[in-house]
């Protein structure tokens, strides 16, 4: 299934639902070629463009987003179809998403688990390039469900995982996005469980496998609302 055709498809059934509302995930939202032809793009961007962190290195098109707004940069023409593609499927109302974050993870990379915050619009997208990974999701410690006291440790706070394969998209939105949290543990192996709530949407992965991840690319599609019409001089006020 290419782009073109999920863009018009209905995105309900796509949803996922073993997991609390709401998630959707789009097996082969994108082809081989077009995953090459992003990480092509990916990895031929110049050398400042990448940030490199403790854990993993990422990219930012379209602004630096912020809380008193974010000066916007076009995306270039790689991400924009993209971000075009997703508006089409309406998860974000009649928005286009203004902003991409590249990230790349290494075997044994993850990222703690946290909330995308309110800077952006309540949905997240995201298309994985080049090997699978598993997306946990964890009730926060302040929730008033018993499993999720202050004492619990974040094994006991885990609810619910899924397996991201390669050239899928997966959209988050509702509590789903604004009151669980979510990450990727740091290992080099992801055991298949019963956990994993989109496992029957996923090709040639069965309960009880072990897979081994590579070198995974992700481009987290989101729409930032508030943008800056001009640029803001951080630390100094209009007078």
């Amino acid at each position: 299934m290419t782009t073109a055709t999920c863009a018009q498809t209905s995105v309900d059934k796509f949803l996922v639902e073993k997991a609390p509302p709401t998630i959707f995930y789009i097996p082969d939202f994108i082809t081989k070629e077009e995953e090459q032809h992003l990480l092509n793009n990916v990895y031929s961007a110049p050398k400042p463009k990448w940030t490199q962190l403790s854990n993993r290195r990422l990219q930012n098109w379209g602004g630096l987003p912020h809380a008193k707004g974010m000066v916007p940069e076009n995306l270039p023409q790689w991400l924009s179809v993209y971000a075009q593609k997703i508006a089409s499927l309406r998860v974000f109302d009649d928005k286009v998403p203004n902003h991409v974050l590249v990230n790349e993870y290494k075997p044994g990379q993850g990222i703690m688990p946290h909330q995308d915050g309110d800077l952006f619009y309540p949905t997240v997208s995201t298309i994985t390039l080049g090997s699978h990974t598993l997306l946990d999701f964890y009730h926060h410690i302040n929730s008033t469900d018993q499993r999720s006291s202050g004492s619990a440790s974040l094994a006991e706070r885990h609810f619910l995982s899924l397996l991201l394969q390669p050239r899928s998209l997966v959209l988050v939105k509702d509590d789903m996005y604004k009151v669980h949290l979510h990450g990727i543990s740091e290992r080099v192996t992801d055991e298949v469980t019963d956990l994993i709530a989109n496992l029957d949407s996923c090709k040639d992965a069965h309960t009880g496998d072990r897979l081994t991840r590579e070198t995974r690319v992700s481009l987290t599609i989101r729409f930032v609302p508030k943008v800056l019409k001009t640029k803001f001089l951080f630390g100094k006020s209009k007078r």
